[in-house]
């Protein structure tokens, strides 16, 4: 079978199309490039719709903890706390128990057993409390004169907010905020592991990762390109990213541009 061939049969197998039935033997090196891409679908599935979620979630959240009302800053502090505190496969654990508890009551939460939701809601609430407090800390950090030049000129409430102190918060958070965009794409590889089930029982790119390698006995081919292609995909989160960065600091003077430092995150 020819690479096009492959590539034609199995190119969007995570998604229900093409050959139903996994090669089981005569692994070449295209079969695993292109069964491991085509897994990498659902792997920026969940980190995109997450990230976007998240980022205005987060932002929410920021302001709620800075809020002067007690009872909605102390939810915020909690929300952050209970997310932040707990490691995410025991959140997808938890989750998935009681998302089965639901749908035991209704027929209405039978999607959320389902990873292609209730999977991204436990990634999207995850990052969320982790942004917020990017986005905290940004907020708290917007020098004074800013705020003051911003009264001086008669801006205040919701106007104040969205052209002085959102785009410097933002400014500020930005470097920070997009490492966690990176772990939360390659978080998403424990969803393999979470329990649970796949949209028509198609895994993600870890899945196939994990199938040649128990097949082959080899996880040197596997795994080195799995990482290759999240490799792949933290560059283009990186440009994306840098752009953003680019134009949220078009206004400064080149040596007062920040510039991101990419961190890595060890363990979480």
């Amino acid at each position: 079978m020819s690479c096009l061939q492959t590539l034609q049969d199995y190119g969007l197998r995570s998604l229900g199309y093409g050959e139903r039935m996994l090669p089981r033997t005569d692994f070449t090196l295209c079969d695993q490039f292109v069964l491991i891409g085509s897994g990498m679908i659902w792997n920026i599935y969940f980190g995109a719709l997450a990230v976007m979620a998240g980022f205005v979630m987060a932002n929410g959240i920021a302001l709620a903890k800075n809020s002067a009302n007690k009872p909605i800053r102390k939810s915020a502090e909690w929300f952050i706390f209970l997310f932040r505190g707990s490691p995410l496969f025991i959140q997808f654990f938890f989750a998935y128990f009681l998302f089965l508890q639901l749908k035991s009551v209704s027929s209405v939460f039978d999607p959320f057993s389902a990873a292609w939701l209730g999977a991204l809601i436990v990634l999207i609430l995850n990052t969320a409390a982790y942004s917020a407090e990017i986005f905290y800390g940004a907020l708290r950090s917007i020098p004074k004169g800013d705020i003051e030049a911003a009264d001086a000129y008669g801006l205040s409430g919701w106007t104040r907010f969205r052209r002085i102190m959102w785009p410097t918060m933002m400014r500020l958070a930005w470097p920070s905020y997009t490492n966690e965009a990176i772990f939360l794409f390659h978080a998403t590889t424990l969803v393999f592991f979470s329990g649970f089930p796949a949209w028509r029982q198609q895994g993600d790119a870890l899945y196939y990762a994990n199938y040649f390698a128990d097949k082959t006995f080899n996880p040197f081919v596997p795994y080195p390109i799995l990482a290759f292609y999240f490799i792949m995909l933290t560059l283009c989160i990186i440009g994306l990213f840098g752009i953003i960065n680019r134009r949220l600091n078009a206004h400064l003077p080149q040596e007062k541009k920040a510039k991101m430092r990419l961190r890595m995150n060890l363990i979480r």
